[in-house]
């Protein structure tokens, strides 16, 4: 139950654009500055994937293996990031700096704590977990080179994560842009150079690919505590800042731990998924890891607009503005099908030329195909169901997103890859993918609408509470 304030009683401004200007024109004046940011983050993996290839088919499948582990730190950190940027939103929006600067302190030092907890219970777990996940003895010592340098750099994830959401919801959009930015670019110069040794560096294979990663998100990391701490005033470091630690981290849990549950469960089903994978072969879950990449590189533009739906729906939801909520839900979806219907098209086309760019290998070539050639006709509707639990959050609803997405993953999407799989092979666990996007992208459109109009109906009335 959240309770609807009028945007003049929480002290925002009440001429912000969020509420007051066009809502195609607001979203994409704040999804065009996130582009490049979206797409160099992306870049990340479409890179490594791609430098890593060169070293051949297994090397490729540890990528694979390595893929839903990174994920499951990435949305823990995604979720802490989600709430810190939330509760020091609604400060900045009540115009106490000194509550969102405490907020965002107190946030980095519990994310730093978290990430350094993470990172040691992933190092000394690490062969018992990608065994379990299927890897061979040849893969886990690939695995081992690749993991062991980017868990002891994973404290350099998680900060940009938070980080960049803090400058959002700071109105700073560029500069959250160039950060994410500057990492991939200095990813993308570092990769061959320690992977396959050039200007004095040896050689280093995974672990070179790795400690690329690590010292490009540490590059980030560090100039975005600079602009927090220097240009923002949002990060104290000072005699009694971490006065009332404990409540900010009791107020970040509470709004962190739907999110973070919404988030994990893309991992939990991802290693599923590479567990079956796993049943036909390391050339299976290399093709499927390579095309994983692909698949994320081709949600970079619908992201960029995803972002910024959550600060959108919410300030407008406080401003009871839920006629702008609607148009916002009408433009939003319609964007997510046709662009994912035109991509699903660009990609079966190609699907030859963008498979030979990873892998030689003629088996890893022709899942890679059938990958690319199947599951991209649900792309519109898994971002119709992403989008939906943007909307969900944005209403003060993160439990009703957690459940949403639990129905993707445990009702709809492991049941029917597991089938798929079972009857009719490889290709049948990538129908089953389809077939999911199509069910809870639906499932997702109607959550929404109900949700949105039980809100409206509620503010309609005067009762103040949803």
């Amino acid at each position: 139950m959240s309770e609807i304030v009028p945007l003049e009683a929480s002290g925002a401004s009440a001429g912000s654009a969020l509420v007051c200007k066009s809502v195609k024109r607001t979203l994409l004046g704040m999804a065009v500055p996130m582009l490049a940011g979206t797409f160099a983050m992306n870049a990340y993996h479409l890179t490594d994937t791609w430098f890593v290839s060169r070293l051949g088919t297994p090397a490729l499948a540890a990528m694979g293996f390595t893929f839903p582990i990174v994920m499951l730190l990435g949305c823990v950190a995604g979720g802490l990031g989600s709430a810190v940027t939330i509760l020091a939103s609604h400060a900045i929006g009540r115009r106490d700096h000194s509550a969102a600067a405490k907020i965002v302190t107190h946030g980095m030092a519990l994310t730093v704590m978290v990430s350094a907890i993470m990172s040691a219970a992933g190092y000394l777990g690490l062969e018992a977990v990608f065994r379990r996940l299927g890897a061979d003895a040849a893969i886990l010592a690939l695995i081992g080179e690749y993991m062991r340098t980017w868990y002891a750099g994973a404290v350099f994830m998680f900060v940009p994560m938070m980080g960049n959401g803090i400058l959002l919801s700071s109105g700073d959009s560029r500069m959250a842009a160039r950060v994410m930015m500057l990492g991939p670019i200095i990813n993308t110069v570092l990769d061959p150079v320690m992977i396959f040794g050039f200007a004095g560096f040896p050689a280093m294979g995974m672990k070179g690919a790795a400690l690329a990663t690590v010292i490009a998100q540490a590059a980030s990391a560090f100039a975005l505590v600079a602009l927090l701490q220097k240009k923002h005033k949002l990060l104290v470091f000072k005699r009694g800042a971490f006065h009332g630690y404990s409540a900010s981290v009791r107020k970040i849990i509470a709004f962190g731990v739907p999110g973070i549950l919404t988030m994990i469960l893309m991992p939990i089903s991802a290693a599923v998924i590479t567990r079956l994978l796993g049943g036909f072969g390391a050339e299976a879950v290399a093709a499927a890891g390579a095309a994983g990449r692909v698949e994320m590189f081709a949600f970079v533009i619908p992201m960029a607009l995803g972002i910024s739906l959550t600060p959108f729906v919410s300030q407008n939801y406080g401003a009871v503005r839920f006629d702008r909520i609607r148009t916002a839900k009408s433009f939003s979806m319609w964007f997510a099908a046709i662009y994912g219907g035109a991509v699903a098209v660009l990609f079966f086309l190609f699907a030859p030329g963008i498979a030979a760019i990873f892998s030689n290998d003629p088996k890893v070539k022709e899942i890679i195909v059938s990958y690319i050639r199947i599951i991209p006709f649900g792309y519109g509707m898994m971002e119709i169901h992403r989008y939906c639990g943007f909307f969900l959050t944005g209403l003060h609803k993160p439990v009703h997103t957690t459940v949403l997405n639990a129905f993707r993953v445990l009702a709809v999407l492991l049941p029917l890859s597991w089938a798929g799989a079972h009857f009719f092979g490889i290709r049948g666990l990538f129908f089953g993918r389809l077939a999911t996007d199509f069910i809870v992208g639906a499932a997702g459109l109607f959550w929404v609408h109900r949700v949105w109009k039980i809100s409206a109906r509620h503010a309609a009335h005067g009762t103040g509470t949803v």
